[in-house]
């Protein structure tokens, strides 16, 4: 556990697994928080070194009034790696994470060895607009009961919160343990504002490092065209498709997103 000062912020992070492994970073989705990985951040110990920030604003990183672009998010998780020193890491990007990743592709190039993209987008389309505009308006109003009860009917797919209620209501009890800070509701707000005006679909074919889109068929919160339209974009972008699950296809599929991602990893070689 280490804070890095740098870009206006102080940046919490965690260091898990061997530093002797390959390097991996775990890029948080909308809420930003590194705990948010929850067990993949021990699966991924075992045979990664695992870089785990949490995102300005969120968790114990600064609670900036600024900087709410993903560019900058990419910029603070590019000083980040520059500053650990560990060469270009694997990047494993969870929905907003992913947009992050492909600004750090984009713009720090020399700071990413692979691109992972679960569950993602590179621009809004009507659907995914008119969600956010509804979120956006939950997250301004509503308390935070009701607002991530509302989440989590975005989030999970039918089936597993059919199949699995208790887990699904686990997840809603851990976010609400997190205690709200004063300013912490503008802050959601700008970083809702940021990834709906977040659009690098004209950039993607730029991207040279080898790349993994990942989407469960039942996102309903970014679905999979959305992941369809990267893949398309980005030069040689493997598309693996996880039949059944939703948008946090690494709770729903724990072993085999695992299992996905690292074996992506692992065939990058020097």
């Amino acid at each position: 556990m280490a804070v890095l000062n740098a870009q206006g912020i102080s940046q919490y992070y965690e260091l898990h697994g061997d530093p002797a492994n390959p390097p991996v970073l775990l890029v948080a989705g909308l809420g930003g928080i590194g705990t948010s990985w929850g067990a993949q951040v021990k699966l991924f110990a075992e045979r990664y070194h695992v870089i785990v920030p949490d995102q300005r604003g969120t968790g114990r990183t600064t609670h900036a009034a600024d900087g709410y672009t993903t560019q900058q998010l990419a910029a603070d998780a590019a000083a980040l790696v520059e500053h650990l020193a560990l060469g270009p890491v694997h990047v494993v990007g969870a929905s907003t994470g992913g947009a992050i990743g492909q600004h750090m592709a984009l713009n720090h190039p020399g700071t990413v060895r692979s691109l992972t993209m679960a569950s993602s987008f590179a621009r809004f389309d009507a659907f995914v607009r008119r969600e956010f505009e509804l979120r956006r308006k939950l997250a301004a109003e509503s308390d935070r009961e009701t607002l991530y009860s509302c989440y989590a009917l975005f989030l999970f797919s039918p089936a597993y919160t059919r199949e699995n209620p208790g887990t699904v209501q686990a997840w809603i009890d851990r976010v609400l343990a997190h205690p709200a800070a004063p300013g912490d509701r503008e802050i959601a707000l700008k970083r809702i504002d940021m990834i709906a005006a977040h659009d690098t679909l004209s950039q993607l074919g730029a991207i040279r490092q080898p790349t993994l889109v990942l989407c469960g068929d039942q996102d309903f919160c970014t679905p999979l065209p959305l992941s369809q339209e990267i893949a398309r974009a980005v030069p040689g972008a493997e598309l693996t498709i996880l039949q059944g699950a939703g948008h946090f296809a690494d709770i729903e599929r724990e072993a085999d997103f695992f299992e996905i991602v690292s074996a992506f990893i692992d065939r990058q070689k020097d």
